[in-house]
């Protein structure tokens, strides 16, 4: 190994030289180097033993057996387990729902309150059904020169048919009310004066009516109705109303469509203070498409709504289209819903319903539609819990021709019952409306429900002084309990502000006198109490306006002080 080392440097420096022989300046000698190094072996130097051991095969293993013992010894026991036992659960028989009841009570100021609501199921298909009401008084209300009596009583039956693909419903009703005119006003009337008055007014009502619905197809729905309204002064009115809801579907979109027709027409025999017959009648058609778009959190109704109006005693037609735009917007889930429209539309008004708002109106009223330009709303909604909702909403309003009750004069020689200060007119004006309103609902379950309301109003008049008899504020909150099987309880209490009226004395050589007069806020506090004797039969006791507040709801017209009323209910099955 050495020798090769020694030559292999011997070659490396001759070359070395060989090269330095070109270089005439090189100085360097050529030398000889030995290199000793010892042997030092690596692992690549080792070889493998290649010998593979030898296997007997002879041999074998045998496993060898194991045994196992088990000792056993009897041990004496006198326990016995008993058999397992479910634990009983006393389980609260269900409350028997009864299709039918009736209802008697009595109370002070000489009240009856009667009901009787019958629902009976002829086949899978048919149903029969009707109600019967009847609330009456005989009055007493302290300082009054003239009867105060009233009585409201409501008679109806219907008779529906539900299918495969549609149901209808067609129903007939009557109702009968008396008031009167007792609220003179505090001027020099006597007893002689008054003797000479008969207040009451009797109103009467029939209707025929029938709804239509289909599941599929087109038409969704459809109602009519016809209604005759008169009073004891041979005063009259008939209205026919129909209405029509159609899915239009337009390239795989449907549009919601309504159609109207609504004809009233009626007539006075004379006006306030005159002997001149008053008559009115129009007749409204209206159209109303509207189309839904949903993304995501929000939906969108667009739609307008179209009326044509002819006034079949004037002989004038005209034409209003209006916005029917709302809108809504999950920003937190359910928990808060923001919302916000704007809609309008034309209202009819009507004698029939002026009545069921002040009994106590002259049978010489001017009826006319009221034009509501828009009505927009803005607010927010949602739920604070399962239980809890709640919402508040701000509008603004502007109606054209919106209908105010207003106290008619003191008309000197009066020769008609409620020509003494003792009736309201309707004067007609436009009004701009502004409220603010909430509303709280906590539903915990069928044993306990409470609702709190409340809303502010705000008013610009256009002609008139003031917007008569409308409140400033408005307010409400109930509260219903069922406390155990037995006994179940309710509340309720109503909030009104003050609201302007105009006292004014008109003669035949004078000018009218008048005076705005101030009406104070009131609250009608309401209670009852009820006790489930059985499934069937059931006691009550309720107690009206409480707080025994006399101030008058209308001008003039004080309301009976605190009542109670006690009776019994049944309920039943055929």
């Amino acid at each position: 190994m050495q020798h090769q080392i020694k030559y292999i440097i011997v070659f490396f420096l001759g070359s070395i030289s060989v090269l330095a022989q070109e270089r005439d300046k090189d100085t360097i000698d050529t030398q000889v180097v030995n290199v000793i190094k010892p042997y030092t072996p690596t692992i690549s130097d080792a070889f493998k033993v290649k010998e593979v051991p030898t296997v007997n095969q002879d041999t074998t293993l045998k496993k060898r057996p194991v045994r196992y013992n088990i000792f056993s010894i009897p041990v004496a026991s006198t326990f016995t387990p008993a058999k397992g036992k479910a634990a009983d659960v006393e389980k609260e028989e269900p409350i028997k729902l009864f299709d039918n009841y009736a209802s008697l009570g009595v109370g002070t100021y000489t009240t009856i309150l009667g009901e009787v609501y019958l629902n009976h199921a002829i086949n899978r298909t048919e149903r029969v059904g009707g109600y019967f009401s009847h609330h009456s008084s005989a009055g007493g209300i302290e300082n009054l020169l003239l009867d105060d009596n009233f009585s409201l009583t409501q008679l109806n039956a219907n008779y529906s048919r539900k299918l495969r693909d549609y149901s209808w419903k067609v129903d007939l009703g009557f109702s009968r009310q008396v008031a009167n005119w007792y609220g003179l006003p505090p001027v020099s009337f006597n007893q002689t004066t008054a003797s000479m008055i008969d207040p009451e007014q009797v109103y009467s009502s029939f209707y025929a009516g029938g709804k239509l619905n289909f599941q599929d197809g087109i038409i969704k729905s459809g109602k009519v109705k016809f209604r005759r309204f008169y009073d004891s002064d041979d005063s009259g009115e008939n209205r026919f109303i129909a209405n029509t809801v159609l899915n239009i579907p337009i390239q795989g979109e449907t549009i919601n469509t309504e159609i109207n027709v609504d004809y009233i027409g009626g007539n006075f025999n004379r006006t306030f203070n005159s002997n001149t017959e008053l008559n009115y009648g129009n007749i409204n058609v209206g159209l109303a498409p509207s189309y839904q778009l949903t993304q995501d959190d929000l939906t969108v109704n667009l739609g307008i709504n179209m009326v044509y109006l002819n006034d079949t005693e004037a002989s004038k037609n005209k034409f209003f289209i209006y916005p029917n735009i709302t809108a809504s917007y999950r920003l937190v889930n359910d928990l808060l819903i923001a919302f916000a429209g704007i809609e309008g539309g034309l209202i009819q008004n009507s004698y029939h319903d002026f009545v069921q708002t002040n009994p106590f109106v002259s049978p010489t009223l001017i009826v006319a539609p009221t034009d509501q330009r828009y009505n927009t709303s803005l607010g927010i909604k949602g739920k604070l819990s399962n239980a809890v909702s709640y919402k508040v909403s701000g509008h603004y309003i502007a109606d054209e021709a919106k209908p105010l009750f207003r106290a008619n004069s003191v008309l000197t020689g009066a020769t008609e019952d409620y020509q003494y200060g003792n009736s309201f007119q309707v004067v007609y004006d436009d009004v701009k409306t502004f409220s603010i309103a909430g509303e709280l609902n906590v539903d915990v379950n069928r044993n306990f429900t409470l609702g709190l309301k409340g809303e502010y109003f705000g008013y610009n008049t256009d002609t008139q002084a003031e917007a008569w008899n409308l409140p400033d504020i408005k307010g409400s909150a109930f509260i219903d309990v069922q406390i155990d099987r037995h006994w179940f309880a309710g509340a309720s209490v109503f909030y009104v502000g003050e609201r302007k009226d105009l006292y004014s004395e008109l003669g035949s050589l004078t000018m009218p006198i008048d005076t705005v007069i101030t009406l104070d806020s009131f609250i009608d506090a309401n209670a009852h109490l009820g006790y489930r004797i059985n499934d069937q039969f059931s006691a009550f006791v309720k107690g009206n306006n409480l707080f025994n507040q006399d101030a008058p709801r209308w001008q003039n017209f004080p309301v009976q002080g605190i009542q109670f009323l006690a009776g019994l209910t049944y309920q039943f099955d055929f």
